[in-house]
């Protein structure tokens, strides 16, 4: 059986200039993929074109075996493909119970979505805590831990991430990186996560894909990846 994402051979362009050249990436199910990289590498792009929010040149996008590349992106939310945007976008006056229920706007099971709450406020308890406050009032993490918990609310069967530890206090990086393991772990979702912060992303992924100006430059497993001297040298700082 094939892979739970296919992404073959894309291509994707900025107004004629290459975003990707022939990348492939995949997940398998219960995997977490991570794609490292400088800014501008191409892995966001990545994640836009999964998502539907950019339509691909050349190649192919499957999900669970079906062609995803073309399809309206809230199909593709249907299909179980949930992203978590970069930049911690909320409706910052609207308060955490309210933002967390927008992530459930696909569904209507009122008693799935009162226990999928139920299981964000227990996997974030500072959700909880804050539960009635307006979003705008939330630190940068905590707004960070409710766009995540705003992804689970569509009961995602794969979750991907775009830069979750992106302008966070080192401490909420620690939790955020946790809470990602536990969501793998814990309910099974696979996880393709983009991070700049290559050694967090590699500590908490089974496998990954180093890319460069809108390539795969390396691919393989992370704990591997992380003794790399090319991976130490390019993507970790010359960190040994």
């Amino acid at each position: 059986m094939g892979a739970m994402l296919e992404f073959s051979d894309v291509e994707l362009y900025y107004d004629h200039v290459y975003a990707l050249r022939g990348v492939t990436v995949r997940v398998q199910r219960g995997e977490t993929v991570a794609l490292i990289g400088a800014n501008g590498a191409g892995k966001s792009s990545i994640l836009r074109a999964i998502t539907g929010l950019r339509k691909i040149a050349a190649g192919s996008v499957s999900f669970e075996g079906e062609r995803i590349d073309g399809a309206d992106p809230a199909d593709i939310v249907a299909k179980g493909v949930v992203m978590a945007p970069e930049g911690r976008r909320v409706f910052p006056y609207m308060t955490v119970r309210d933002n967390l229920l927008m992530g459930a706007f696909t569904r209507n099971d009122r008693a799935g979505i009162g226990r999928s709450l139920d299981s964000v406020l227990e996997r974030f308890p500072r959700l909880k805590e804050r539960y009635m406050q307006q979003a705008g009032t939330l630190s940068g993490g905590e707004q960070q831990m409710m766009v995540i918990g705003r992804a689970l609310m569509a009961r995602p069967r794969l979750l991907l991430l775009d830069e979750p530890s992106l302008g966070i206090a080192p401490k909420l990086v620690q939790d955020i990186a946790r809470s990602i393991v536990a969501i793998n772990r814990d309910e099974g979702v696979s996880v393709l996560l983009v991070e700049q912060n290559s050694r967090m992303a590699l500590s908490i992924s089974n496998r990954a894909y180093a890319l460069a100006t809108g390539a795969v430059a390396i691919e393989g497993d992370s704990r591997r990846l992380l003794d790399d001297p090319r991976i130490r040298a390019a993507y970790l700082g010359g960190e040994v």
